[in-house]
């Protein structure tokens, strides 16, 4: 009878500190070539990683880019970090930074690269609604809510819509118009829509 025993396993430990590293690389690529462009020797190449480390990690390129994204650099949703200036209006245009607007239209463009996937994917879907859409739409949800217990809007407004409201427009904007999200647009946007749409007149 032959003796089972434990074999090693062929290979070197892999190195999880590299990890942060493939992945921004992965994010970079995959926001300048989209989905289909994107190659594993980009990334590796990019990364300074040897191809072998990748899919030692990764089986395939989707599970890459699922991990990418679910990873990509979350928003700081402490309370405490965020700005609470007494209105609504100062809360939103607070948070046109732009460190801010820049991490949007990274978020913007790795959008558009793994738009092709998005409907075959359901795991890279999700990943990308908990990254890119989801962080934005629970800060501004705290400001509308925070504004009703104000008493400064009503408590009927619609707060998932009206919440969605400037995400959806700079979508638009970046990635069917071609136009850049800056902080002019953003704020015509909060002027424009978003305070009308809640009751508020932005000129008083």
């Amino acid at each position: 009878m032959t003796q089972l025993t434990d074999q090693p396993r062929l290979g070197r430990k892999r190195d999880l500190s590299r990890d942060p590293e493939i992945l921004n690389a992965a994010l970079e690529v995959l926001a300048e070539v989209g989905y289909d462009g994107m190659t594993i020797d980009m990334v590796a190449t990019r990364a300074k990683a040897g191809k072998a480390t990748l899919y030692r990690r990764w089986a395939s390129k989707a599970e890459l880019v699922i991990d990418a994204v679910a990873c990509m650099k979350q928003e700081d949703l402490v309370p405490a970090n965020l700005p609470d200036t007494g209105t609504l209006r100062g809360d939103l245009v607070a948070m046109v930074k732009p460190r801010t607007i820049e991490d949007a239209q990274q978020k913007l463009r790795v959008m558009a690269g793994v738009m092709s996937l998005l409907g075959q994917n359901p795991g890279l879907a999700e990943a990308a609604r908990e990254a890119i859409v989801e962080p934005r739409l629970a800060i501004n949800r705290m400001f509308l809510r925070r504004a009703i217990d104000r008493g400064e809007i009503s408590a009927d407004i619609d707060i998932e819509r009206i919440a969605a409201v400037s995400q959806s427009m700079g979508a638009f904007r970046m990635l069917m118009l071609q136009k850049p999200v800056d902080r002019e647009f953003v704020i015509s946007v909060i002027d424009g829509i978003v305070l009308p749409a809640v009751g508020i007149d932005p000129a008083a």
